[in-house]
């Protein structure tokens, strides 16, 4: 059982990158699909996620930048990152969760799952 964020690299700011997080082991179609970062000297956040029915969610800090979207044939979530900031340099990683457990709490975002599994992360360095 795996997750592997991948597609991280080097880009200008302004420029994109589309992260990909592939799940083997398992099948993604029933769980919640978290992004999350962390910079270098701070904390971990949540950046992005998709429930097991789709509904997405973002933070304030890449709203209108970033999109989560999901290809349950291809057991992949995917982060398409747009007008790449400086400050959104650091490690992403990919993280999942049963979306059953969230079931009678339709209102609570995917922000605040309690992500369970963790892959491994892709360093984002955006950088003139």
């Amino acid at each position: 059982v795996q997750l592997q964020a991948s597609g991280g690299g080097l880009v200008q700011p302004g420029n994109s990158l589309r992260l990909s997080c592939a799940a083997s082991g398992f099948s993604l179609g029933s769980y919640a699909i978290g992004w999350f970062r962390q910079a270098p000297g701070k904390e971990r956040e949540g950046v992005s996620c998709i429930t097991h029915n789709a509904n997405t969610a973002y933070a304030d800090s890449v709203k209108g930048r970033f999109t989560t979207s999901r290809d349950n044939a291809k057991n992949t979530v995917y982060l398409q990152m747009n007008s790449l900031e400086p400050e959104d340099t650091a490690v992403y990683y990919c993280a999942s969760v049963l979306g059953f457990y969230y079931a009678l709490e339709p209102s609570k975002s995917c922000l605040t799952y309690g992500y369970e599994f963790w892959g491994q992360g892709t360093l984002v360095t955006v950088s003139s």
